[in-house]
């Protein structure tokens, strides 16, 4: 018993600790645009894996059936990874449960359903512009809905400018064209939709609830459902391969660290503060699309660059202003330690 309670105190300290140091900004940073590279990889991946597994462009069924298989993999992976880390099985509470079945349904087969739908009836430069916007709408969604924060002029300067990245990485050929559709634009802007509740309630949840056990769970919950909905589709798999499978368990890999790791970030800090840097996420898909599919020649073009500058412009105004706020907040009490009315 006391060798438990001892084993429980020591694991709270350890807890606490890592928490402290995922609120350092240039922890922040770094393992922000970790995820934001793994995310941006997963496209040109994705490309790559079709190709590898026969899978056609037009086959909305399969495709929804190999991302079943994807997120399946990730959970499994994610609770894996987690349960040896922390050195016991990553068990959800029955208080768990239905946040769970929540986070899968916004996260995983809501977005993605709709994505995957949506972009098969839109053009590429209009659904990355729209995806581009995910940010802003996470920002604005957890100021004005849950309240998590406050929205300020400087959250939104920023957010506008890293949107601004984001059009210029992908207006080069002057490819955009006004047009809406609910079976294109429109899934595609749901799916956003999806992605900006699923962060707030990441959010929320993780307050009382283990991030990496949350995600493991809801990518579970969530590819069994893509692939009931693929198979229902028509979608069949026919083709495996080692280097098709191996590309599947990097994809598996790339959302179960991205995942856990951003939802640990967000455990600890400003939605904000966190989420400014998945404008990164297009501009990095760019580069990683031009280099990865061959065609390096497009990876370092002006807009581009513009597009990285921009978006890390964006990313500057937003941490800056949390630096500040934080600063004047410490500043204004005596030797740093927090106000107690008497």
């Amino acid at each position: 018993m006391l060798l438990a309670l001892r084993r429980q105190r020591e694991g709270i300290s350890l807890s606490n600790k890592v928490d402290m140091v995922l609120k350092k900004p240039w922890v922040v940073a770094l393992l922000a645009i970790l995820c934001c590279v793994l995310w941006g990889s997963a496209s040109p991946c994705i490309k790559i894996g079709y190709e590898l597994l026969s899978i056609p462009s037009d086959s909305s069924g399969t495709q929804v059936l190999f991302a079943g298989l994807r997120f399946t993999l990730a959970g499994v992976l994610a609770l894996l990874f987690g349960s040896i880390l922390q050195r016991r099985p990553l068990l959800p509470r029955k208080s768990a449960v239905g946040k769970i079945l929540k986070l899968s349904v916004f996260q995983t087969s809501l977005q993605y359903f709709c994505l995957y739908v949506g972009l098969a009836h839109t053009t590429g430069v209009n659904g990355s512009i729209i995806i581009g916007t995910n940010t802003l709408i996470t920002i604005l969604i957890a100021a004005l809905l849950f309240r998590q924060e406050k929205l300020t002029l400087p959250k939104l300067v920023g957010c506008i400018v890293g949107l601004m990245g984001v059009l210029a990485a992908n207006l080069s050929g002057g490819g955009f064209h006004f047009h809406f559709s609910l079976a294109g634009e429109g899934m595609v802007m749901v799916a956003m939709l999806s992605y900006a509740l699923s962060s707030c309630f990441l959010k929320r949840y993780s307050q009382s609830e283990d991030p990496v056990m949350l995600s493991g769970y809801q990518f579970i919950v969530g590819g069994i459902t893509l692939l009931a909905v693929g198979f229902l589709m028509g979608g069949r798999l026919d083709t495996f391969n080692l280097p098709g499978v191996l590309m599947l368990l990097y994809l598996a890999l790339v959302s179960a660290v991205a995942y856990s790791l951003w939802g640990m970030l967000l455990k600890v800090n400003p939605v904000s503060k966190v989420s400014i840097y998945g404008f990164m996420n297009p501009v990095v898909g760019v580069l990683l699309s031009a280099l990865l599919l061959g065609e390096g020649g497009q990876a370092f073009q002006f807009n581009n660059i513009l597009a990285l500058l921009l978006v890390s412009l964006g990313i500057f105004i937003v941490n800056r202003f949390h630096e500040e706020r934080s600063h004047k907040a410490l500043s204004s009490q005596p030797d740093g330690t927090s106000s107690q009315k008497n």
